[in-house]
């Protein structure tokens, strides 16, 4: 592994340190890895050490090439400084994606607390969003103008660009209230982006890895904190891939939790959003007719009163099949079909 250090912005202190490792050779199925860039927390006052290179060891033990950014802060944290210093960082980490060998499109971001908020704005609001965004205790809402009066709110800035996101926090901190992460992922559901989240019983603001060595063996917080470590590890290679055959392999969880907002339909589009497009519904009419003779029943052979069928327009179609007991190969049939009609 070698270590890189680059000054992004020598007039207000801004540095990317990058943490590289090989490829190839020993590492015979990896050709190029993932990414996670770390925004250190601080109150925009100044960049934590605590959440900066504990942090970025993990992920590399995973595999990640990692970047750790130290922002501006104090009075150079004038929004939309920290914006721009993100984007200069991710705009650098993509354009070097041959030289470091790592896949532009595999690029997640961590934050903690104000370093959070940045995460945050990055997948709300960047030029250059993240693939992934893990957001540790962080402020995303009004709160962030305790630390920052310039900065703004993430929560109404979530649309459906924005990436998946893992968060986790304790219900009892009390320097950043847990409704910054509750009403983050409202607004994540509401845009039907994929989403994890992890609120512990109890704990105090800023555990960073919650290691002893960050961490006083002595303080009152869950036993279970430290796992979110591991648990956002494994909810990248759910998003992003794991590591292959010389290649990632394929998602298993999509960025948004229905093919709603896709160019065209597919079984993976609510059963309302096929049923309302004029095309599709002859064809989805003609397949449950014909299930019906056979003797299936496409929600499970229930009698579908007007508030279920609300909630059955809700289910992804390949769901509510699955219920009906629909053969595989009548799912596939049905899906290439639809994926040849514009989903307007």
């Amino acid at each position: 592994m070698r270590v890189e250090q680059l000054v992004l912005n020598e007039k207000r202190n801004v540095t990317l340190t990058a943490y590289l490792q090989e490829v190839g050779g020993e590492f015979r199925n990896v050709v190029k890895r993932p990414a996670m860039l770390v925004l250190p927390g601080g109150g925009y006052q100044f960049c934590s050490d605590r959440e900066a290179d504990p942090v970025a060891m993990p992920y590399l033990k995973a595999g990640y090439q990692v970047f750790i950014l130290r922002y501006s802060v104090k009075a150079d944290a004038v929004w939309p400084n920290p914006l721009e210093d993100y984007d200069q960082a991710m705009e650098l980490i993509r354009s070097k994606s041959e030289e470091w060998n790592l896949y532009a499109d595999k690029v997640a971001v961590i934050g903690f607390s104000a370093g959070g908020h940045l995460a945050a704005a990055a997948a709300t609001m960047a030029k250059n969003r993240p693939n992934a965004a893990v957001l540790g205790y962080a402020v995303t809402g009004e709160d962030v103008k305790g630390c920052n009066k310039s900065a703004p709110d993430t929560i109404g800035a979530v649309d459906k660009d924005t990436c998946p996101c893992f968060l986790f926090a304790t219900r009892t901190d009390n320097v950043v209230p847990i409704a910054n992460s509750i009403h983050f992922m409202d607004a994540l559901d509401k845009y039907g982006i994929s989403f994890e989240s992890h609120i512990y019983s109890h704990g105090p603001h800023g555990f960073s890895t919650c290691d002893t060595s960050v961490q006083h063996k002595d303080t009152e917080i869950s036993c279970r904190v430290p796992n979110w470590v591991q648990d956002s590890i494994s909810w990248l290679k759910d998003v992003l891939g794991d590591f292959g055959d010389g290649q990632m392999t394929e998602p298993v969880c999509k960025a948004h939790v229905s093919d709603d907002g896709e160019a065209f339909l597919s079984v993976d589009c609510t059963f309302g959003r096929v049923m309302g497009n004029p095309q599709a519904k002859p064809i989805i009419d003609a397949m449950m007719a014909n299930m019906q003779k056979q003797g299936q029943a496409a929600a499970g052979g229930m009698e579908l009163t007007e508030d279920m069928m609300a909630t059955v327009f809700r289910m992804k179609l390949r769901d509510m099949l699955a219920f009906g007991n629909a053969p595989r190969e009548v799912v596939d049939a049905l899906n290439e079909q639809l994926k040849v009609i514009p989903n307007i």
